[in-house]
């Protein structure tokens, strides 16, 4: 919060308001990208601190998926690779409003939907540890 202090003074705290990312256009530019990625990593990982223990749990959380990496992680990860792609495919889509014409279909739709929420639930069947707002 105080590093919004200066910006409000300044009155550049409005600044970016009404810009679209990749606005008439198919694809955002390689700036536009580094920059919704780091403001993804950066809540990403403001939110492990916040919801962390401990600072070492938090450090210990972050690496966690490295380590996995290292011995053999991403063939076990295949199935949330993939469903984490189609929702973002289909996100983009949604929100360029132009769907492809073979997802403007009803049946298609709740067919991949249907197909998202089976690799969710076989995934959710293999998890043993609890949600974590059931904790508070």
């Amino acid at each position: 919060a105080l590093l919004f202090i200066p910006l409000f003074l300044r009155g550049t705290n409005r600044k970016n308001t009404r810009d679209v990312v990749a606005e008439g256009r198919w694809l955002p530019s390689p700036r536009e990208l580094l920059q919704m990625g780091w403001t993804f990593t950066a809540v990403t990982i403001a939110w492990v601190f916040f919801r962390a223990d401990s600072l070492e749990h938090a450090v210990t959380y972050l690496t966690h998926p490295f380590d996995n990496l290292i011995h053999g992680g991403v063939r076990r990860a295949w199935p949330a690779i993939l469903t984490i792609g189609l929702l973002v495919s289909v996100d983009y889509f949604l929100q360029k409003q132009a769907l492809p014409k073979w997802f403007q279909s009803r049946a298609l739709r709740i067919l991949a939907y249907g197909f998202i929420g089976t690799l969710i639930a076989l995934r959710l069947g293999k998890a043993n540890a609890s949600f974590i707002y059931f904790q508070f």
